[in-house]
C-alpha cells in the first residue's frame, strides 16, 4: 500500500480496546517518525508514555487545572483512562538563531502526526487529543516538563474495535491549494 493510500485509509479511533503496543514495539515507529523535516536537526521534541497509574495521575492533574468538583471532576479524571496507552507529545524549545520556537513546535507536531499514522498502519487505534488543560501548570508538573518544554497533546492508543467508522468526508484540495 502506498503512503497516500495509508493516509486516505487512516481514521481517528475515539474508542479503543485494552490492547496496546509495548515499549519495544513503539521504538521502531518512533525511529521512523523522527524522519520528519527538522531544520538544523535540533530534534526539538520528546515523547512520554503514560500507562497504568500515570493515566490516573494525569486525570488528577486535569481536575486540579480546572478546579472542578463532584461528578464533573470524576468525568474529567476518567478521560485519560479511555485508552491503555497515552503518548504525550512534547515540544522542547532549543536555543537557535535559525529556528524559531514556532518551527520547533511544528517539528514536534509533525512527529506526533507521523507517529499516529505509523501506529494506525501497524493496526492500532489512535486519536490525538488536546484540551484547555494541556498547557496548564498542574498538567506540565505531572509530566515533569522543564520551562523550555510545551505539551502539545496526547496520542490515545489501543486496539481497534469492531466498530465501523463513518466514511471520510469528501475533501476538495482546490479549496486549500492555490498557485501564484
Amino acid at each position: 500500500m502506498s503512503l497516500a493510500d495509508a493516509m486516505l485509509r487512516r481514521r481517528s479511533w475515539p474508542a479503543v480496546t485494552d490492547a496496546a503496543p509495548t515499549h519495544d514495539q513503539l521504538v521502531p515507529l518512533v525511529e521512523a517518525a523522527a524522519s520528519v523535516a527538522d531544520h538544523a536537526s535540533l530534534r526539538p521534541w520528546r515523547l512520554i508514555e503514560l500507562r497504568g497509574h500515570a493515566r490516573v495521575r494525569l486525570g488528577a492533574a486535569l481536575v486540579e487545572a480546572t478546579g472542578l468538583e463532584g461528578a464533573a471532576a470524576e468525568k474529567l479524571a476518567a478521560k485519560p483512562l479511555r485508552a491503555p496507552l497515552l503518548i504525550a507529545v512534547v515540544s522542547c524549545h532549543k536555543p537557535s538563531i535559525k529556528v524559531p520556537d514556532w518551527e520547533q513546535d511544528a517539528v514536534a507536531a509533525g512527529v506526533g502526526h507521523v507517529l499516529s499514522a505509523l501506529l494506525d498502519d501497524a493496526g492500532w487505534g489512535v486519536m490525538w487529543r488536546t484540551g484547555h488543560q494541556t498547557r496548564t501548570e498542574p498538567v506540565s508538573r505531572m509530566h515533569e516538563l522543564t520551562p523550555s518544554e510545551t505539551l502539545l497533546g496526547w496520542l490515545y492508543i489501543g486496539g481497534k474495535t469492531d466498530r465501523i467508522l463513518p466514511p471520510r468526508r469528501p475533501f476538495d484540495a482546490s479549496e486549500v491549494l492555490s498557485e501564484l
